[in-house]
C-alpha cells in the first residue's frame, strides 16, 4: 500500500512587533508670564539739558507697572514745575504703552527725551 511521505506541517511564525523608538522629549521651558521679567531695572543716566533724568522700571508679572524718578532736573523752579506736570503723564503713557515709546510731553521736550532713553536702557535689561 502506498503509504504518502510524511508533510511537515505548517510552522506558525511568530509575530514580532516593534515598538518604535521613544522619542526624547525635551523638558518643558515654562513661557514668560510677559515680555520682561518681573524686577526693578534702573535706566542709564539721560542728559536732560537743565539736569539729568535717571528712571527705574518697575516690572510686576511680566508687565511694566510703574517708573520711578531716580533723578530729574529740579535745581530751577520753572524746571521743577515742568516736570511735576511731565512726570506723571510720562509714567502713565509708559506703562500703558508697556515700553518707552511715549509721545513727548510739550514744553518739557529735554524731559521727555531723557526719560525715553533712560526707559529704553532699563527696560532693555528686563526683556524676556
Amino acid at each position: 500500500a502506498y503509504v504518502p511521505p510524511p508533510q511537515p506541517k505548517p510552522v506558525a511564525k511568530p509575530i514580532v512587533v516593534v515598538a518604535p523608538k521613544p522619542v526624547p522629549v525635551p523638558p518643558p521651558v515654562p513661557k514668560p508670564v510677559g515680555q520682561y521679567r518681573d524686577g526693578t531695572y534702573t535706566g542709564s543716566v539721560a542728559d536732560a539739558y537743565y539736569g539729568n533724568v535717571q528712571v527705574q522700571a518697575i516690572i510686576t508679572n511680566g508687565r511694566l507697572s510703574d517708573v520711578q524718578f531716580l533723578d530729574y532736573p529740579q535745581d530751577r523752579s520753572h524746571s521743577v514745575q515742568i516736570n511735576t506736570y511731565a512726570m506723571p503723564r510720562l509714567t502713565s503713557e509708559a506703562v500703558q504703552a508697556q515700553s518707552a515709546n511715549v509721545n513727548g510731553v510739550s514744553g518739557a521736550t529735554a524731559t521727555s527725551g531723557a526719560f525715553v532713553q533712560s526707559l529704553s536702557s532699563a527696560l532693555a535689561l528686563a526683556r524676556n
